[in-house]
């Protein structure tokens, strides 16, 4: 019977839990390390996973590495001095980054990485911590065809759709396009769900007529949960949303692209950030939009609910 590979998780948040528990369920022997929660750690370490004491020590003892963080600072952070991934990089080391990070910064680590003779795999995610903990995200990857081939069966292990998009950091690439479209939904549904309760139309109506309608998806049914129902299924921060969009209007700055839309949406973010509320979750955009009109959807979202 051949050996499961080795593989290290660190980022044990929302999406990270369910990730690393797959692995570990699906036969990898499993290594993280853990932050402030400790809660995360010791369930894995429950089910037979060991603790790394720092990056370095679990790069001497995998053969991958998950790395499911907040931003490219970070992943930065975890890659580089004396006890970063690259000091204890053993020769074959795969990193998989599910970070929804800067592509500029994921280029300049996978060449430091291949100066340790490892491999950089950029696989950012879709979906949500449901089909984490259910093994069934959707994952968008770049890196070298041949370690594709080698990796997709442990990517399989938490993911069930998998797209080859193309050479490294195009997978940071694709993530980004995606979330601009997300983040414009939700700066597009907000502003029609406020437009709506102010000329009369409340959000439960409008969830009734769209929702039926072709425009529906699951990000307009995820956002609505919140509007109409205020039940937040979709748990992921403004502050999130706000930095991805950061970076995918630098990205457009970099192609020397006209992007309005990006532009907008950004702002948006920006502004709930900047009033001190980037912990909401994403569908409380419309929340704070109202408040900007002397609206307030607590009361709006109670029309019609019934």
């Amino acid at each position: 019977m051949m050996t499961k590979a080795t593989v290290g998780f660190l980022g044990l948040g929302y999406m990270g839990h369910g990730m690393a528990k797959n692995l570990l369920q699906k036969g990898h022997p499993l290594v993280v390390k853990g932050n402030r929660n400790r809660t995360p750690v010791d369930g894995l370490v429950g089910l037979g996973a060991t603790e790394a004491a720092n990056p370095r020590e679990m790069a001497e003892q995998c053969d991958i590495i998950h790395l499911c963080l907040s931003n490219s600072p970070q992943v930065e952070s975890v890659f580089r001095g004396a006890d970063g991934i690259l000091a204890g990089a053993r020769d074959g080391l795969i990193v998989v980054d599910t970070t929804t990070a800067d592509p500029t910064s994921t280029m300049v680590l996978a060449k430091e990485l291949a100066a340790k003779n490892g491999h950089f795999v950029d696989a950012p995610l879709g979906r949500t911590p449901k089909e984490a903990e259910a093994g069934t995200l959707d994952a968008m990857v770049g890196c070298d065809p041949a370690i594709f081939d080698e990796i997709k069966p442990v990517l399989e292990c938490w993911a069930g759709n998998i797209t080859y998009v193309g050479p490294t950091g195009s997978g940071h690439k694709m993530k980004l396009l995606m979330n601009f479209i997300s983040m414009g939904y939700a700066s597009l549904y907000a502003e029609a769900t406020v437009l709506g309760a102010a000329v009369g139309v409340p959000p439960a109506k409008v969830r009734q007529v769209i929702g039926s309608s072709r425009l529906s998806n699951g990000f307009f049914d995820t956002f609505m949960t919140y509007t109409v129902d205020r039940e937040e299924v979709h748990k992921f921060t403004i502050s999130n949303a706000a930095k991805d969009l950061r970076y995918l209007n630098a990205m457009a700055d970099d192609a020397g692209l006209m992007t309005v839309m990006a532009g907008a949406c950004k702002q948006y973010f920006a502004h709930v950030e900047a009033s001190g509320n980037g912990g909401d979750f994403v569908p409380k955009l419309g929340d704070h939009v109202a408040r900007l009109n002397g609206l307030d959807m607590e009361l709006e979202a109670a029309k019609g609910r019934d």
